[in-house]
């Protein structure tokens, strides 16, 4: 009996599904890994985003169905291929040339990625905060702009762990306005 084609096959444009390019210089690597992680999960490869585990079983049903998911398989292997590709058609050309590696796979990948972005939390929160103190109306062509750069920041700050108060948002929105 021929095998179900596995739904991560059917996808061929990775872009509509997760339209964030990751990229270092514009810090969207909290929603960018949410819409990574959601994708994964619908398309039922979220273990290639974990270390590989080897297959135990104890049924005849779950040996058929753990041969296809074990990272040994040819099938895994695909599988891990395309999240791999995912990943790489989603990141920034800087990033790409960051991670790429010979024979790599798709955690492990992830886990660069992941560690390119945690280690720069606390830079990027000193840059953040000074960015948020400096933010002025007259910087905009309009107060709606103003507005958004600010929330921009504000749930940057939040994505980096280091979240500040609706009332702090609310002080610096007035704090920048022009006479």
């Amino acid at each position: 009996m021929a095998s179900p084609i596995h739904p991560a096959v059917t996808i061929t444009n990775i872009k509509a599904l997760i339209p964030i390019t990751l990229d270092i210089e514009n810090d969207h690597y909290t929603a960018w890994s949410e819409l990574f992680k959601i994708h994964c999960i619908s398309y039922d490869v979220y273990d290639h985003r974990q270390p590989k585990k080897s297959a135990e079983t104890s049924s005849s049903s779950d040996k058929d169905q753990a041969k296809d998911k074990s990272p040994s398989s040819p099938s895994w292997e695909r599988l891990d291929s395309i999240v791999l590709q995912w990943i790489y058609g989603t990141i920034s050309t800087d990033l790409l040339h960051t991670i790429l590696k010979p024979n790599t796979n798709a955690y492990a990948a992830w886990t660069a990625l992941a560690n390119i972005f945690q280690d720069n939390k606390a830079t990027c929160t000193i840059d953040l905060n000074n960015k948020f103190a400096n933010t002025r109306l007259e910087q905009f062509p309009s107060m709606t702009a103003y507005c958004q750069a600010l929330k921009v920041i504000y749930d940057q700050l939040t994505n980096v762990g280091s979240p500040i108060t609706e009332e702090q948002l609310v002080l610096q929105l007035l704090m920048g306005l022009t006479e």
